[in-house]
């Protein structure tokens, strides 16, 4: 039911700033202009003219959405649909595009939800670890990129529309491990090209987020936990076949059952990567 991803979850929560939220756009246009004026990715900074300094970038850690309004606000408290000069937003990625995005859409009554998968839009012939929105228009769900604006739209040379993506553009991690399991495309082709990494790990993995995003905990691209395999382990093949499978409705009654599972169950700390230890949610 969409009313499983009406309500704010732990990460998409504005808190004591759910105020600034009231009287913003509810329609996908308008929730992806408002995150674009407040966010800036911080791997296509530079294509903004910003040179982001360590303690700018590290905001990428940033897990709940009320901390990111905290961030924004501190830095400029005029309203949220004002648009910020790029060196004035908020660092962040993919995730933080998407999460944002899907606290807006909550925050006006508009079922959302964050799904993690691969873009296929950002180099050819490559599926690009990424995630984006998904929103509930009242006859079915569509998929938004809040990241891509005019300026990468034109510089990754774009055409369709960006509020309702394309499902062979944007796939699903759940769809892409479907598609590797029947042979209909290759795991290699999966994963993030700056660490030069691919496989089915790396799809298992992000299975695993996706899951946890639609059961309303967003994680970062590099929390680690449970049976999140590394590239040299053996993928647990029969799991993430079930997994996969419970995603694709997607069936909230399944992925639970699923997540209460302890290789999957999403713990109360998970490992960033990037800063290399453990890390409360809450």
């Amino acid at each position: 039911m969409v009313t499983e991803w009406v309500e704010p979850g732990v990460m998409t929560t504005a808190g004591k700033y759910a105020g600034l939220l009231d009287g913003l756009p509810a329609d996908a246009a308008g929730v992806a202009r408002v995150v674009q004026g407040l966010l800036i990715h911080e791997f296509w900074a530079e294509a903004y003219g910003v040179t982001l300094a360590e303690p700018d970038r590290d905001r990428v850690n940033l897990r709940r959405v009320e901390q990111v309004l905290e961030a924004i606000t501190s830095r400029d408290d005029r309203p949220l649909d004002v648009p910020r000069e790029p060196g004035e937003r908020i660092a962040t990625n993919c995730r933080g595009f998407s999460v944002l995005a899907v606290a807006l859409f909550r925050a006006r009554g508009v079922p959302a939800r964050a799904r993690c998968g691969f873009g296929a839009y950002f180099k050819p012939g490559w599926f690009e670890d990424h995630w984006v929105a998904e929103y509930f228009d009242g006859g079915r769900w569509r998929l938004v990129d809040a990241q891509i604006d005019d300026l990468q739209r034109k510089q990754l040379a774009l055409s369709f529309d960006l509020t309702d993506v394309p499902r062979d553009q944007f796939v699903i991690a759940g769809d892409a491990w479907t598609r590797v399991r029947a042979g209909h495309a290759d795991p290699g082709r999966f994963g993030l090209t700056f660490l030069n990494e691919a496989g089915d790990w790396w799809i298992a993995a992000n299975l695993m987020r996706d899951a946890a995003a639609l059961d309303n905990v967003e994680l970062l691209p590099w929390d680690l936990w449970g049976a999140m395999p590394e590239p040299e382990d053996t993928v647990d093949v029969a799991l993430f076949d079930e997994l996969a499978a419970a995603t694709a409705g997607p069936s909230m009654g399944e992925v639970r059952r699923l997540l209460a599972d302890e290789r999957l169950r999403v713990p109360a700390e998970v490992h960033n990567a990037q800063h290399g230890r453990k890390e409360a949610l809450a």
